[in-house]
């Protein structure tokens, strides 16, 4: 006995799937920066040094002198010859006065006044040491520096994004089947 038979076909699905990849583009402007400074300000103010030689005493030590201490010196010159001179003769006169004493005072005056004076000697030629003043006064310097703090102005800039989202394309190229065929 003969059975029949089903047979069966099948066809599978078939698929093509396609993509396009999604692309981000990024694009970062740079920050936008501003920045100022005032220049500084720097003030000196200098006192120059000041250097004074004064060597009118080795001038005169030398007898090159002003007129004004020539005149000052023989005037206190004059006054002391004066004194002196007043002195003796006050000396003398008491000496005379008192002739009852003994001796014989106007032979003792007269060989007294009859001998030459001492003379100083000065040649005139080497002032005496330490006889010319040397001062210094140093000079200063000062310094006024202003300063200024610098002005920043930062703006950041945000960033572009451009997103194009990626495609997924499916397309069924076979559809699926199912054939039933009875053989007998």
């Amino acid at each position: 006995m003969q059975l029949p038979h089903i047979r069966m076909q099948s066809t599978s699905v078939k698929m093509e799937v396609s993509k396009t990849p999604g692309h981000l583009e990024i694009e970062q402007p740079p920050a936008e920066l501003s920045f100022q400074q005032q220049q500084a300000e720097l003030n000196i103010e200098t006192t120059p040094g000041r250097l004074t030689i004064d060597q009118t005493e080795a001038w005169a030590n030398m007898d090159l002198k002003n007129i004004f201490r020539r005149i000052e010196e023989h005037a206190q010159e004059g006054k002391q010859a004066w004194l002196q001179a007043l002195e003796k003769t006050v000396a003398e006169g008491k000496e005379l006065m008192m002739i009852e004493n003994g001796g014989n005072p106007l032979a003792a005056q007269a060989k007294r006044n009859s001998l030459p004076a001492e003379r100083k000697i000065d040649t005139g030629g080497t002032p005496s040491p330490f006889s010319v003043k040397v001062h210094y006064e140093p000079g200063q310097v000062r310094f006024d520096p202003k300063t200024y703090k610098a002005i920043t102005d930062i703006k950041p800039n945000q960033p572009r994004m451009h997103y194009t989202p990626g495609k997924l394309n499916m397309d069924i190229t076979q559809y699926p089947s199912l054939k039933f065929d009875v053989e007998l």
